[in-house]
């Protein structure tokens, strides 16, 4: 094998450099040179390095023979390369690279992976002020051109006693669990990688929001006007979706995402609205779909159902709430005093584009703004005189307030089926009975 060995001296002497400032371990010599080679230890090129600077003290001291080389060995290796002897306790790592100290680190680990289900981990490392300052130390000696940062040792070392007492394998982009070492405190956590659960609701009756509608009053934290309870409503599409899902992924709780939301008193019918389940800190990740969605169904007892329940990856969460889903309505409507023919040729004057105002009844919490948003079809489904009613059947642009395009919102929405009519039109029901995607 044949090459250029010119930067040999200098290899040699930053590690006289190492070696001079105190007694160090071969991992943490080695690992100032961690770039420079592949398929090593760190604990292996220390060796090395530490051999060779033995090797180079002989050579530069000249030739000792006999008793006089015994006693003068260590004297020799001081004196051209600092000491060259394997510490008792590393002043750099303070031990932490022995191998009963790694072992320690990993079982503390695999104590808390015992309760999690998981397939791929990865370990961090939050150091010690100690170790961090003697890292610092080192490198304002040495520099960092060679050099890996203790921590990243630390990481590799665990996780490889991990992966092999338990064959799972390492991800360093999307873990099922990541541990976090804490040198300081000497302690182990975890993040469990959230679940993604995606489906689709029906909300089969009225008066339930999708989300926890907290007290605007106390904000959640409980007073006269909501009973002390936090909340305006007692429960939402989310609280009977997320408990039995929490409960079978044994997880510390969930959010819910949804392809926008209905009003509380609307009904949600059809194929039903997308949503996805987060599942967060879940410590079971293998769950049985068909049969979580018969158990989130029986605990809902018919006030909403799920179904097209399916895994999912973070992303989609994005896609669903940046996505643009159209609906078609059903909008039962009290129309008294206005007859058949002129109903129907007002939902056509209504079937363009709408100029509406923030709603005045959601103002003190959207932007006043007003946004321009289409009605695609409008028909009469049912008309009644015998009670002043109708039932309309409404495709509409997504972001459009269906009940202020019935009323007109006192001029705030223009048109309005109201004003084309002519008559006070409000409603008095309101479903989706589907959402385009």
């Amino acid at each position: 094998m044949s090459g250029d060995y010119s930067s040999i001296p200098l290899i040699l002497a930053t590690a006289q450099k190492v070696i001079s400032e105190g007694l160090i371990c071969d991992n943490c010599l080695g690992r100032q040179f961690a770039k420079l080679s592949t398929g090593l230890t760190n604990r292996d090129r220390g060796a090395a390095i530490r051999l060779v600077l033995a090797m180079a003290a002989d050579v530069d001291a000249g030739a000792f023979t006999g008793a006089a080389a015994d006693g003068a060995d260590n004297t020799v290796h001081q004196t051209f390369c600092g000491d060259l002897r394997l510490p008792e306790r590393c002043w750099v790592c303070n031990g932490l690279f022995e191998d009963e100290a790694l072992d320690l680190w990993a079982s503390r680990a695999l104590s808390i992976l015992e309760t999690i289900e998981y397939e791929t981990f990865l370990v961090g490392t939050r150091l010690s002020g100690l170790l961090s300052e003697n890292e610092e130390l080192l490198w304002e000696v040495v520099g960092t051109d060679y050099a890996e940062p203790l921590k990243s040792e630390v990481n590799r070392e665990v996780g490889k006693r991990i992966a092999s007492r338990t064959g799972k394998e390492v991800n360093f982009t999307e873990p099922d669990v990541l541990l976090l070492l804490d040198l300081a405190r000497e302690t182990v956590g975890s993040r469990i990688k959230p679940t993604y659960i995606y489906g689709r609701y029906q909300k089969l009756v009225r008066g339930i929001p999708q989300t926890r509608w907290y007290c605007r009053e106390c904000r959640g934290a409980g007073c006269k006007l909501c009973n002390f309870t936090g909340q305006i409503a007692s429960e939402s599409v989310e609280e009977l979706i997320a408990v039995r899902a929490v409960e079978a992924a044994r997880a510390a709780g969930a959010k819910f995402h949804g392809a926008g939301r209905e009003d509380a008193d609307a009904r949600m019918l059809g194929e039903g609205r997308p949503f996805v389940l987060e599942l967060i800190e879940p410590r079971k990740r293998t769950l049985d779909l068909s049969t979580l969605a018969s158990e989130i169904n029986a605990y809902c007892k018919e006030k909403v159902v799920v179904s097209d329940l399916r895994f999912v990856d973070r992303k989609t969460v994005g896609e669903l709430k940046s996505g643009r889903h159209d609906k078609v309505y059903l909008a039962t409507i009290a129309c008294a005093g206005v007859d058949r023919d002129t109903l129907a040729w007002g939902l056509g004057d209504i079937t363009c584009t709408i100029q509406q105002r923030t709603p005045s009844r959601v103002v003190h919490r959207r932007a006043d703004l007003v946004r321009k948003r289409r009605v695609y079809a409008a028909a009469l489904e049912s008309f009644s005189d015998s009670d002043g009613s109708a039932v309309i059947r409404i495709e509409c642009e997504a972001g459009l307030y269906v009940k202020e395009l019935i009323s007109g919102d006192s001029g705030r929405t223009v048109p309005s089926l109201a004003e084309v009519v002519g008559s006070d039109v409000t409603v008095t029901a309101l479903d989706v009975v589907a959402v385009l995607e």
